[in-house]
């Protein structure tokens, strides 16, 4: 074996050793791992949407980045109807969540700035965190007192720059919110912006399924992040906030002006997706129940009931967790392990997803397989 990659080998075989090598399996049984929480990735509406497009000659590839030859209607048409939809003044698209938060974090916070971020924030946020030239610190997650206290002590040090508080509205792996209502207040009492991922409550909550933000969006010191590929079935993210902001991260972004646009194809299925949440909330109900019924189905079985789509089964270890998922997953059930660095050390657990791919009697199904 050649020895250029000994380090990488040698790196692959630690994680082997400790159960942490990944894999990319086929996606088998029934679906409670996916992101695709309304069903709408094998959407009728969206495939003819793309029919329709292509029909009016719209490309499948976008040619370039934005600032060259990308930039197409179709991707200014979906920013304008995200903009009205999402009630901010702005809209821009990325490519996906990823490129979006790295893009925010790393372009907006100044030096001399600090971004306060919860614990359980997307790896995203901390990517562009990583590359910012801010300072950034995490506090205690969803503990309202550890931001205000966090923001005391870095004015006490001799922090005087602009302060951004970066959460997520519904966190990915517990299934909580974060209180919004809340961190706005703490944010206008001192002249913070509030960054909000609203990745996992995009089409599920919210006022016409806008997200937990809705009452937010708007206000000059709210940026808000939307994925499209988890509820609303397609690819991309828009970021939605002032028109500065929308303006320097065209200028500065750096993840936005060196990236391919994403496929016009593509913004002509998020604007249909769009469409769809709001001419169906009938989608979002049946969800409700779903997540009613499961949090009553799966509890007894230590199921962590969180009202929202996301139900998380802590195991703790790492290797009983493996062997749990791989059991289900033999059963026809897509239950996947998630383990450490994703999760905290010793919170190893079952990610349980519910989707309109299912229906209630596979969530009983489900329970019966955990018993």
């Amino acid at each position: 074996m050649s020895a250029l990659f000994t380090a990488h080998q040698q790196d692959l075989a630690q994680l082997a050793a400790h159960n942490r090598a990944r894999r990319l399996v086929a996606r088998a049984g029934r679906d409670f791992s996916s992101n695709d929480y309304l069903g709408l990735a094998k959407s009728p509406r969206l495939a003819a949407a793309i029919t329709d497009a292509i029909g009016r000659g719209v490309p499948v590839g976008s040619g370039g980045s934005r600032l060259l030859r990308g930039n197409h209607a179709e991707h200014e048409a979906l920013e304008a109807e995200a903009a009205r939809f999402f009630r901010s003044e702005t809209a821009l698209y990325f490519s996906s969540g990823y490129a979006a938060n790295a893009a925010l974090l790393s372009t907006l916070p100044q030096h001399g700035d600090l971004i306060l971020h919860d614990a359980l924030i997307h790896a995203s946020a901390h990517e562009g965190m990583r590359l910012s030239r801010a300072d950034y610190r995490a506090a205690r997650h969803n503990d309202l007192g550890a931001f205000a206290d966090a923001i005391r002590e870095w004015r006490a040090s001799g922090g005087r720059g602009r302060i951004w508080i970066a959460v997520e509205s519904l966190y990915s792996m517990d299934g909580d919110r974060a209180p919004l209502a809340e961190l706005a207040t703490l944010a206008a009492q001192e002249d913070a912006i509030l960054l909000i991922d609203e990745a996992h409550a995009t089409g599920v909550f919210g006022s016409d399924g806008s997200g937990f933000s809705a009452e937010l969006e708007g206000r000059d010191n709210v940026i808000t992040l939307h994925t499209c590929g988890k509820a609303l079935g397609c690819e991309g993210a828009l970021v939605c906030g002032p028109k500065v902001v929308r303006d320097f991260l065209v200028n500065r972004g750096r993840a936005f002006i060196f990236s391919t646009a994403p496929s016009p194809l593509m913004a002509a299925a998020v604007r249909e997706a769009l469409r769809i949440v709001a001419d169906e909330p009938e989608r979002r109900a049946r969800l409700q129940r779903l997540i009613q019924m499961a949090g009553d189905a799966l509890a007894p079985h230590g199921v962590g009931v969180t009202g929202s789509q996301i139900l998380p089964l802590i195991i703790g270890e790492e290797g009983e967790t493996m062997r749990r998922a791989a059991v289900l997953q033999a059963a026809g059930f897509d239950v996947r392990g998630i383990r450490p660095p994703t999760v905290p050390a010793g919170t190893a657990r079952l990610r349980i997803s519910l989707t309109l791919n299912v229906e209630e009697r596979d969530v009983r199904a489900l329970a019966g397989a955990l018993a």
